[in-house]
């Protein structure tokens, strides 16, 4: 059987942690900030984990992280 091929877009957006979680950035903070809140701005910092239910998408486009 061939190797799966990565996609490159998901691996640039995506990354696995060490127990096998899949972390991403949160989208919206990095224009039109003026009319967000500072509580929603400094939540968008923090890094979110995928669902349980996208896992197995995700992990799929990343096969070798």
């Amino acid at each position: 059987m061939p190797k799966m091929k990565t996609n490159r877009g998901a691996a640039k957006r995506f990354r696995v942690t060490r127990t096998g979680k899949v972390v991403y950035a949160k989208s919206n903070a990095s224009h039109i900030l003026t009319k967000k809140t500072s509580k929603r701005k400094r939540m968008l910092r923090k890094s979110g984990i995928i669902d349980k239910t996208n896992m197995g998408m995700v992990k799929k486009l990343i096969p070798y992280r």
